[in-house]
């Protein structure tokens, strides 16, 4: 009796958390639901091992659910994951379980940790971790690990987009080896490798600065043909 009594006990505390937990990722969730469209001006800046990049001026258009197009004069090394994939997948609530635990402390916010996993195996996304700053329900950072690219940490820092869950800058730390670059730069990426298989360190970082939003003015579906 008293066995059957610790297990139901433990039934009941686990649905309070999943309750709870529920309420901090679907939090962000509305936030990013909120988003029917926007442009945005980019700055991106990649740092990737042995290879220049130059610093690349582009336009991002985005429109619910899944138009995403970068318009860019040069290469901008940018991973999808980060702007479209991870949203797209956390909007769409049947097709992954979360378990919340404490996090870290991020820029002197402490923050919840959400661990998702996805029900659905055609899903890129494997696992993904992230730290929610559950007052202001934003994620502050995250940990994706991908079946194309690896695994891919990012970090976000907000400005005045921040009530619809839009940050000012991304900062992509990314496994160069397994990551998809453009054509161009993947081939010097493989030619460096050949000349110099001493170097160690095959991690990148891409960092995106994004000012001069236009959230839910209007995008014609003509911008993304």
């Amino acid at each position: 009796m008293r066995q059957l009594f610790l297990i139901l006990s433990l039934v009941f505390v686990s649905s309070i958390s999943l309750a709870q937990q529920s309420k901090t990722l679907n939090a962000v969730v509305v936030k990013l639901n909120s988003v029917k469209d926007y442009t945005v001006n980019a700055r991106v800046v990649a740092a990737v091992p042995m290879i220049k990049i130059k610093e690349v001026n582009a336009v991002l258009y985005f429109k619910q659910k899944d138009k995403f197009k970068i318009d860019a004069k040069g290469i901008a090394v940018l991973p999808k994951q980060g702007f479209i994939e991870l949203n797209k997948f956390l909007t769409n609530t049947s097709k992954y379980m979360a378990i919340e635990s404490t996090g870290k402390v991020i820029g002197g916010v402490s923050t919840l940790m959400v661990t998702v996993i996805p029900t659905d195996e055609s899903t890129d996304i494997i696992l993904a971790k992230l730290w929610i700053d559950s007052k202001k329900s934003l994620i502050l950072a995250s940990q994706l690990t991908t079946k194309s690219s690896g695994v891919m940490t990012t970090n976000y820092t907000y400005t005045d987009q921040a009530q619809f869950g839009l940050p000012s800058t991304i900062v992509f730390e990314i496994d160069v080896k397994r990551f998809k670059m453009p054509k161009s730069v993947a081939a010097n990426i493989h030619q460096t490798d050949k000349q110099d298989d001493s170097k160690k360190d095959k991690q990148g970082k891409i960092t995106v600065y994004l000012t001069g939003y236009k959230v839910n003015k209007g995008i014609s579906d003509n911008i993304f043909k």
